[in-house]
């Protein structure tokens, strides 16, 4: 009972300082590979009660969308992955996607974000990203109704080939040829107002580590720095990840983009001690209010926008901690308070 309420006290003590400086707008992954999970309607409900002013989903879903209409939450909406050679190839089939998936919610439902694949960079479908962005971009430009719609793509840690410290990052190998074309085709989007999405999970990172980095550092705010890189220090592990990005970008001709957090988060059970509901809770809280609407050590004024991974616990998803990053349980019961 101590434990909890000292983390209660020092949660609520971080809350009400975050939100006297800003407030956070922040977003939440809403996967449906469960059985049993509530409706479209009750899920976009439960968004509006907690204010969780941002939903990802990873495919187009009629349901889902429909609910959406008039509540005014962003939306980043994400293609297929085995759809993207045809996206890639065939710009009729892009300005379908587009016409079927897209436009006929688009006059009350604020989309934000086209998420053109997910994590398949390093591999064998990250060929077909850039041009099936560039496809989908000319498909939605001449509709005034989405000129606010960023196009994206979203890559893991695992596209980086060298990560610490940050400012020495780059892609690796695997992922470079891709990356480049990726690049290339953000930056002839949006006006330089284009962003490359990363999930960034210092959870794994902290799991398969557990000897050289602390606790503390990859799951909130370390007191002494974890990583020092020059005149930089890193406090906090998803800073020092997302960093590694900006200056892989950097190199790589795209200085001028932004990083959105596409996902992250903490899972509450699966791994023994080193996921709790506690961590969880205490992970998810310092995402909400302390990183996202902050800016980085390398990018102090680009403010970071992002997803915390995620809305349920999935039961059709892998055993372990991939059934634990949910905020709720299938019923809608909280896994632990973050409303």
């Amino acid at each position: 009972m101590e434990s909890v309420s000292i983390f209660c006290m020092i949660l609520c003590t971080l809350i009400c300082i975050q939100q006297i400086r800003r407030t956070t707008s922040i977003g939440v992954c809403y996967g449906t590979e469960g059985t049993n999970l509530p409706s479209p309607t009750e899920v976009v409900a439960q968004y509006k009660k907690c204010n969780y002013q941002k939903m990802r989903i990873f495919k187009p879903d009629a349901q889902i969308q429909e609910a959406l209409r008039g509540q005014g939450i962003n939306v980043a909406i994400g293609t297929l992955d085995d759809d993207l050679p045809t996206l890639a190839n065939n710009p009729a089939a892009a300005t379908t996607w587009v016409s079927t998936n897209i436009v006929p919610y688009m006059n009350n439902t604020l989309y934000e974000y086209l998420v053109v694949g997910n994590e398949v960079v390093p591999g064998s479908l990250g060929k077909y990203v850039a041009p099936a962005m560039l496809n989908l971009y000319k498909a939605i430009k001449p509709i005034g109704a989405l000129s606010q719609l960023k196009i994206t793509t979203t890559v893991p840690m695992s596209a980086l080939g060298i990560s610490f410290p940050p400012s020495a990052s780059n892609f690796a190998d695997a992922a470079m040829s891709d990356m480049t074309a990726i690049i290339q085709a953000l930056n002839n989007m949006q006006n330089g107002d284009s962003i490359l999405m990363v999930n960034a999970y210092p959870y794994f990172a902290y799991a398969s580590d557990t000897s050289h980095i602390s606790k503390e550092y990859a799951n909130t705010k370390s007191s002494a720095p974890g990583v020092v890189d020059g005149n930089l220090e890193y406090h906090s592990l998803i800073h020092a990840m997302l960093d590694a990005f900006y200056a892989a970008l950097e190199k790589n001709g795209g200085s001028s983009l932004g990083v959105v957090v596409g996902e992250t988060g903490w899972p509450s059970g699966g791994n023994g001690e080193i996921t709790t509901p506690y961590l969880s809770a205490m992970y998810n809280s310092f995402c909400r209010y302390y990183i996202l609407g902050s800016g980085t050590p390398m990018r102090p004024n680009k403010k970071l926008d992002g997803f915390v991974f995620e809305m349920f616990n999935e039961n059709e998803k892998p055993g372990g901690v991939e059934q634990n990053f949910g905020l709720y349980q299938a019923n809608m019961t909280p896994v632990y308070a973050f409303c």
